[in-house]
């Protein structure tokens, strides 16, 4: 680490042996999904299967296409400069748990990690290779081989951009990941769910748009009662804009304006992975990026839009949104297994497209797990639990297994030290940015395993009574959940299966577990050699 751009990532796969080239020619509508899927499911060989890169791409030549290239744990931490996620999270944490320095010793001891804290800040520089190519028109989108994944996939679908946005209040950046439906040949469906940091600044130039003006009219004069009462009224018209609109999700006759939007693709796998990373509202993706690489991210302005992406993307989308426009997204093969069903998204209007020469498309799957993202989640949960301990300082582990889709199913170890404490843990969870979309959450002691699933359904099937200890409640569910009662609302269980107390109202004796005692264990430990052989086991 650091890679400094994707070909610098793809010649460090090769040398690992994670890369495999593939001359046969593939279509990217469907059947690069096919393959990619095969491979990465595949029995045989490294589990993941390796990182792909494709070069002879029916309909695009001279094009190269790369995918899985996180699709393995080995890939991951290799992306992540880790030879464990665990590492990473200790270097997360070194970096939460710096306290104020008390004297002149201890800001000496803090001068190594402030220099080291000073790399991480994004610098930008007048050009980079993304601007090797610019066009301003005659492009088409379709020039990239972009794919269809899935048979009832609505068309094609850039599933692994960078998207950059400005928040219109504070001015502050977003780097997120939304998959971008290909209308045409310089238009985009932007699919950032509703809870998503870009679908918020949205909302925010909305609320922008309509601060001066009610069902159009214009702005009245306050007559001298002051800025308290024009704020007042500038409020009222925002809270009645977001309810007219349910947030954004339906047009209104009113307001009129653009936000700014670019797309980077094919960047430095650091970048990439920091636009799925669940960072605290305020810290950068550009930073944490940063940190990833320890070495700065460097930018370049774009062209026609007041945003930066990184100077070495291999392309670069520029364009806007109209606040008064929105359009049919979807369906799309997500990575619930199930089509995520059409709906109402903003239009992403491209108006320029820079990229280096010969560029490379980087792109992923989605589907039934396991598959790329799979792998990419589980890192983020190593990154996510150091980040929850600060809210929640009782927790000892998390697992979001594959299967539960990382927003179906989080399992939780806890020190319970007081009643009740087990709930307090879950709805802590529910208000943790998007943990609010987990849909099951299972709370159980310190003495549990949750990264053994034999050990949590043993412990957790045999610690509860159903009634006493399942609890529901009501809020925002991903927009990807096509069982909830309505689109992004929907309802949520919490299991405390932690052993309970006198205190919580359980008078009646817990048995102990079952357990050899040692002298037996050691007994049968200094027989076991001729025992193996015996029984022809190793």
């Amino acid at each position: 680490m650091p890679f400094d751009d994707l070909r610098q990532w793809i010649a460090a796969l090769d040398r690992a042996g994670e890369l495999k080239r593939i001359q046969t020619e593939a279509d990217p509508v469907l059947e690069i999904t096919e393959i990619t899927d095969r491979v990465s499911k595949s029995k045989k060989g490294k589990p993941g299967g390796p990182a792909l890169l494709f070069q002879n791409i029916k309909g695009h030549p001279h094009s190269q296409l790369l995918i899985n290239q996180f699709g393995s744990e080995a890939r991951m931490k290799l992306a992540l400069g880790v030879n464990s996620f665990d590492e990473f999270a200790d270097r997360i944490k070194m970096f939460l748990e710096v306290k104020s320095p008390q004297g002149f010793l201890d800001k000496l001891k803090m001068l190594p990690l402030l220099t080291e804290a000073g790399k991480f800040f994004p610098k930008t520089v007048p050009t980079g290779p993304c601007k090797e190519v610019i066009k301003h028109d005659n492009f088409s989108l379709l020039d990239f081989p972009i794919l269809q994944c899935w048979p009832q996939d609505a068309g094609r679908f850039i599933t692994l951009p960078c998207v950059v946005t400005r928040d219109p209040k504070s001015g502050k950046r977003n780097v997120g990941m939304y998959r971008l439906q290909v209308y045409d040949k310089n238009t985009l469906g932007a699919h950032w769910q509703r809870q998503k940091v870009a679908a918020e600044h949205y909302r925010q130039a909305l609320r922008n748009a309509g601060a001066t003006t009610q069902e159009g009219a214009p702005s009245k004069p306050s007559f001298g009662l002051g800025g308290d009462f024009d704020a007042g009224r500038r409020n009222t018209a925002a809270v009645d804009l977001m309810a007219r609109t349910s947030g954004g999700q339906v047009l209104s006759a009113n307001p009129i304006g653009k936000m700014e939007v670019a797309v980077a693709i094919g960047t430095d796998p650091a970048v990439t992975f920091s636009a799925i990373v669940p960072a605290p509202p305020d810290v950068e993706e550009y930073l944490i990026a940063g940190f990833l690489r320890a070495a700065p991210v460097e930018l370049v302005k774009c062209e026609t839009v007041d945003l930066e992406v990184p100077a070495t993307s291999e392309i670069v989308l520029e364009g806007y949104v109209n606040l008064d426009e929105l359009r049919t997204e979807g369906p799309f093969g997500d990575h619930t297994g199930f089509y995520s069903l059409e709906d109402l998204y903003p239009v992403f209007h491209v108006q320029c497209i820079t990229h280096r020469k010969d560029p490379i498309y980087a792109t992923t799957i989605v589907g039934k797990p396991p598959m790329e993202d799979a792998y990419m989640g589980k890192a983020v949960e190593r990154v996510f639990l150091p980040l929850m301990r600060l809210t929640i300082p009782e927790l000892v582990d998390i697992n979001l297994p594959i299967e539960g889709i990382f927003h179906n199913l989080m399992i939780v170890s806890i020190r319970k030290s007081y009643p009740g404490q087990a709930r307090k843990v879950m709805n802590a969870i529910w208000s943790l940015g998007q943990a609010m979309f987990t849909k099951v959450i299972i709370v159980v002691d310190e003495d549990v395993d949750v990264q053994d699933l034999a050990d949590v359904t043993l412990k957790v099937l045999n610690h509860i009574d159903p009634e006493r200890d399942i609890q529901f409640t009501l809020g925002p569910i991903d927009s990807l959940d096509h069982a909830s009662r309505l689109a992004n609302y929907g309802s949520k269980m919490g299991i405390d299966a932690t052993r309970k107390w006198p205190t919580e109202g359980f008078t009646r004796p817990w048995p102990d577990e079952i357990v050899m005692n040692a002298k037996t264990k050691a007994l049968v430990d200094e027989k076991w050699k001729a025992l193996a052989k015996e029984l022809g086991i190793d």
